[in-house]
């Protein structure tokens, strides 16, 4: 019939195409000997089926219409086992997107343009097809035959091609086995994503979803993930796909809490206090430090408002024990899925993640913390080579799954060698890989920190706004703006909040004294906040703005400005506070980070 013979048991990943070096070229050397191998071993030839290739290529021919419900099922020339018949595919597909009629006579000039004519039969073989067509109505069945069959050998060869790499294992060095672990997921994924498709939606269900996108589109809008903080979803415009996010601060300053109360909001679509900012979307959260029960007992205090120290010592009275029940049964509603692997190094980390996005449709990641993990033998000469390796491979897989990855950090002992205790970008422990790889790379700051206990500084006027304050500086974004995000933060329950100062008023920023429009109003009716351990003396603390300025329902932690200035940790109105440098002066190394479960992290 012709020359082209059969197409390679090709994995999917290569295209194949007989062996005359016309049209496509044939699979690689190694991948031909792996299924040679394997034909001997089974003395059968692959799972294939000439007969329902030749059946749907005839009612191609004999009714164009058809290509386009094919197109759906037989998505490339390569499911065609007869090479020959891959390269009519390849034509009838080419003159249906030229919207020329896939008639015998166009075909031919198809093929004998691309010198490949007698290669496939000749015009004799082209006309035995559409005339021993069985039914041109049954060419999604044949489709359906044809794809199916064309699966089945690209699992025999990636079965092969793993086999082959196993018994060759040595050539690849000490992890060689993980390496091959890792190929042959990456193959059987890819091999399950190109098999899916997505069913057809009626437009009435998407129109409805593009008008309630219209609704929010206003000078607010994100387009990525939303956290649930406000200020941080519109400098950020949300979490991005494909982005490395770095949390990055000194121990004991909130990372952990931060990053499970991310975590917790994005899969919830919302905070505890009854805020809804979108949809509830699957988490996965690695925790190399933590406990996956740990993490629970942090979760259900952070959402119940019960602190982490009556959480562990367990003497709960009823209405806390009640408390905790109604928080369990909101956080069953929640798509986290925790892995506590301990000495995960980053081939695991992608083998584990991969399977993650596979199974859950994971939305979102995040990797409690980086630095603790190993990078391959390779790699390990010093650690500031192991750590670049590590950011690579995170950043990697971040572009590979498509999701936001969100990486915590911890900073040297740069930011308490200087007056202010702020940190700067290059704190980052081993920061020079960190910094180029991150998309965004977020310093955690509270200045009340280094202060617990001072009595002078506490009841220092100036010093009042940095009371329950935390500042998210945002030192690195490669596609927008650096600026500061302030949070209130609640040191007993291990939870950052908003601030309170989302009113728009005068139509600054911040919002005036008298305001009311806007996100504000009344408030939604937030719980209290617990009283400042570091106040001596002091009014009582406020949760509403004074001059009707509302918020999400997230309370202060502090007494309000008076005057209708801006809320606590607010910017001022109608300005924000101003980029913040990205400064490149060193400071020493720093312990890591030990689990401290008195403390946040």
């Amino acid at each position: 019939m012709s020359t082209f013979g059969t197409n390679g048991n090709s994995n999917g990943l290569s295209p194949s195409h007989g062996s005359n070096g016309k049209g496509r070229g044939g699979p690689p050397k190694r991948f031909r000997e792996v299924n040679i191998e394997l034909g001997k071993l089974f003395d059968k030839l692959p799972p294939h089926s000439p007969e329902a290739e030749m059946a749907l290529l005839g009612a191609m021919i004999l009714d164009p219409k058809v290509t386009g419900e094919v197109l759906s099922v037989v998505k490339s020339a390569d499911a065609f086992y007869v090479a020959a018949h891959g390269a009519i595919y390849e034509s009838l597909v080419q003159l249906y997107d030229r919207h020329q009629a896939g008639n015998l006579v166009m075909l031919g000039e198809s093929l004998r343009d691309k010198e490949v004519l007698t290669d496939v039969g000749g015009p004799d073989y082209l006309m035995k097809l559409a005339r021993e067509t069985p039914a041109v109505a049954a060419a999604p069945h044949f489709a359906r035959i044809v794809a199916q069959k064309y699966k089945l050998r690209q699992l025999i060869a990636a079965a092969g091609q793993i086999a082959y790499d196993a018994y060759h294992a040595g050539e690849l060095g000490p992890d060689g086995a993980g390496e091959i672990l890792d190929g042959a997921e990456e193959m059987i994924f890819k091999i399950a994503e190109e098999s899916q498709d997505s069913d057809p939606e009626r437009l009435e269900a998407l129109l409805q979803i593009e008008y309630e996108r219209l609704l929010e589109r206003d000078e607010h809008a994100v387009s990525g993930i939303r956290t649930g903080y406000t200020d941080l979803d519109e400098l950020t415009s949300g979490l991005q796909n494909g982005e490395l996010i770095i949390v990055a601060a000194r121990p004991s300053m909130g990372k952990t809490a931060l990053a499970l109360n991310l975590a917790e909001q994005i899969a919830m679509g919302g905070t505890p206090y009854g805020h809804k900012h979108g949809e509830p979307q699957a988490v996965g959260f690695f925790s190399l430090e933590m406990s996956k029960s740990a993490i629970a007992q942090r979760l259900l205090s952070s959402y119940s408002g019960i602190s982490s120290h009556e959480m562990r010592s367990g003497r709960l009275a009823q209405h806390k024990l009640d408390s905790a029940q109604r928080a369990c049964d909101k956080l069953r509603e929640a798509q986290i899925y925790i892995d506590d692997t301990p000495g995960l190094t980053v081939l695991g980390l992608r083998t584990r993640a991969r399977r993650m996005k596979q199974q859950y449709k994971l939305k979102c990641l995040f990797v409690d913390y980086p630095q603790l993990m190993t990078a391959p033998n390779a790699a390990r000469e010093s650690r500031q080579v192991e750590v670049s390796a590590i950011s690579r491979g995170v950043k990697a897989l971040a572009r590979e799954l498509d999701i936001p990855i969100i990486c915590l950090s911890q900073l040297n002992r740069g930011p308490e060698t200087r007056g202010d205790n702020r940190p700067r970008m290059s704190d980052l422990r081993e920061s020079g890989s960190i910094e180029q790889d991150a998309d965004v790379v977020a310093l955690l700051h509270r200045e009340e920190y280094y202060h617990v206990g001072d009595s002078n500084w506490a009841n220092d006027p100036e010093n009042e706004e940095k009371i329950g304050v935390a500042e998210i500086i945002i030192a690195k974004q490669r596609n927008g703006p650096t600026d500061v995000v302030k949070l209130t933060w609640d040191r007993d329950t291990t939870r950052f909040k908003n601030s309170t100062r989302h009113a728009r008023g005068d139509g600054g920023y911040a919002g005036g004294g008298g305001g009311g429009g806007g996100y504000g109003g009344g408030g939604y009716g937030a719980p209290p906040a617990p009283a400042n351990p570091m106040r001596q003396a002091g009014p009582s603390s406020s949760h509403q703005r004074q001059g009707g300025g509302g918020a999400f329902g997230d309370p202060a932690s502090r007494p309000p400005a008076s005057g209708g200035a801006p809320g606590p940790g607010g910017f001022t109105s109608g300005k924000k506070t101003g980029p913040v440098n990205n400064f490149r002066d060193g400071g020493g190394p720093a312990k890591w980070e030990e689990n401290d479960e008195g403390a946040p992290f």
